[in-house]
């Protein structure tokens, strides 16, 4: 199915849609991944699906993300492997058959400073990590991992200082443009019949007894408030989940718990480098990854 286009008259037939009067089978509140893959999934198995975002497509977390697909490699030093595992089977996916042209491979260098025991604490990790990407049965298209020596690491990424390593190891993972991702489920969302419709905010929910119904919806373009009555409601909020749930009245089983990161855009003739670089702290990891004309 090819996605289409979310245009003007687009929208305003999906509101027309929405304000008919006829009960949707799924309402789906937010308009991130999250909410965008709810409403592909249910609009592709017969139901009548709506999908309402208050701002735009992907304007929160969905577009301000690392834009990496990976399995996590730090993860497994928390041995959580079942998580590991799933991640690299849904990026395998991803790369090779739900989205080749946006989910491309990068690699990325760890730079080794103690002799001894490093390399092969590290390297096992990440021989981990490549093992369980083939038994994912979705590895082909990125390569293997590889170990470098001093010399080698300086020519993948010249702005390290050569005293600073004693080599390095070099993986592979995988990118994404997330808002692009996200416009594109939820392009094809809309083509499956899906009524998409951003700039609509939820001012109320409608209740029967301990039952959501559906949402009052107000149009941010025209100051238009009209109600959608549905047979389930999706809270697909992100990190508004809690105020969601606060105006519906209602104790989700799922609570928000904070986590903050922090991304900083740099140009690329900053950092001399052919490959992207992870760094260990005290306290977490930091990644260096080219993101077009940047870092």
């Amino acid at each position: 199915m090819k996605p289409v286009a979310l245009s003007p008259k687009a929208r305003e037939d999906a509101l027309a849609a929405l304000g008919s009067g006829r009960e949707l089978d799924i309402l789906v509140v937010g308009g991130g991944v999250v909410g965008a893959g709810c409403a592909l999934d249910a609009v592709t198995r017969g139901l009548n699906v709506g999908l309402v975002e208050g701002r735009d497509w992907a304007s929160g977390t969905s577009s301000r993300s690392s834009k990496l697909i990976h399995g996590g490699l730090r993860y497994l030093e928390m041995l959580d492997f079942r998580l590991v595992q799933e991640a690299l089977r849904e990026r395998g996916l991803l790369v090779q058959r739900l989205a080749p042209h946006l989910v491309r491979p990068v690699k990325f260098l760890y730079p080794l400073t103690h002799r001894g025991w490093e390399r092969p604490y590290v390297g096992a990790g990440v021989l981990l990590y490549d093992t369980m990407g083939v038994t994912s049965g979705n590895s082909r298209g990125l390569p293997r991992h590889r170990h470098l020596t001093r010399h080698g690491a300086l020519r993948e990424v010249p702005a390290l200082k050569s005293d600073a390593l004693i080599g390095a190891i070099q993986y592979w993972d995988a990118q994404v443009d997330d808002a692009r991702h996200t416009m594109t489920i939820t392009r094809t969302a809309a083509a499956y019949g899906a009524h998409v419709a951003n700039r609509t905010r939820v001012v109320a929910f409608l209740r029967q007894g301990e039952r959501v119904t559906g949402a009052r919806l107000v149009d941010v373009e025209s100051g238009r408030e009209f109600e959608v009555h549905a047979k389930q409601v999706i809270n697909a909020t992100g990190v508004w989940t809690d105020d969601t749930q606060a105006m519906a009245d209602t104790r989700g089983q799922f609570h928000v718990r904070a986590s903050k990161g922090v991304h900083i855009l740099v140009p690329r003739d900053r950092v001399i480098s052919k490959s992207g670089l992870i760094l260990r702290t005290d306290t977490s990891v930091l990644f260096v990854i080219p993101w077009g004309r940047h870092w």
